[in-house]
């Protein structure tokens, strides 16, 4: 996968200030996609990062890069929990919920609306948008905001501040696995 594309949708992940990002790549086979998540895994998995294929279309992929002690961490808040309780999923066990959260994905034609919390997205955000959609939403910006605008605000502008600042390394020759904090 190339490493601008993965700067351009994961730097706040790969910083340790986000818990999950999602992007979308085309891919010839399913045996080479497979190969490509294992290479990239390889170099993920010594920072406390982990890639998975969430959705695979004919030729797309959806790819979820997540560190899962964040997100182990985010699922533990009561409203997260309740929210994916409601919803059939496991909140106790993360990596049950990755695949859960894969399934889901495999039976809805649109995203569920849960999965912003699989992302890092304040749960009284997501349960907003759940709840309301575009009514009562305060801001948009990495994710519609329902609750704490002013410090929501504040988090796109460092997800932005990151992304530009992994950008300008990228374009400088900084190696990928350089530019990823590890975070275990």
């Amino acid at each position: 996968m190339a490493d601008r594309l993965l700067v351009e949708f994961c730097s706040p992940t790969f910083a340790g200030i986000k818990t999950g990002s999602l992007f979308s790549v085309s891919y010839e086979s399913r045996e080479a996609l497979h190969g490509e998540v294992r290479r990239l895994n390889r170099t993920l998995s010594g920072k406390g990062l982990r890639a998975v294929p969430l959705r695979l279309g004919k030729r797309r992929a959806l790819i979820y890069i997540y560190r899962p002690g964040f997100l182990k961490r985010d699922l533990q808040n009561a409203c997260a929990a309740r929210l994916l309780s409601e919803r059939g999923y496991t909140p106790w066990n993360s990596d049950l919920c990755v695949a859960q959260l894969i399934r889901q994905m495999a039976r809805q034609k649109d995203f569920p609306h849960e999965i912003g919390l699989f992302l890092g997205y304040p749960p009284e955000d997501v349960e907003g948008f759940i709840e309301h959609r575009d009514k009562g939403c305060k801001c948009t910006g990495f994710w519609r905001v329902y609750g704490d605008r002013e410090t929501a605000e504040k988090q796109f502008s460092r997800f932005r501040k990151c992304t530009d600042m992994y950008r300008r390394m990228i374009e400088n020759g900084k190696p990928i696995e350089e530019l990823i904090v590890a975070v275990v």
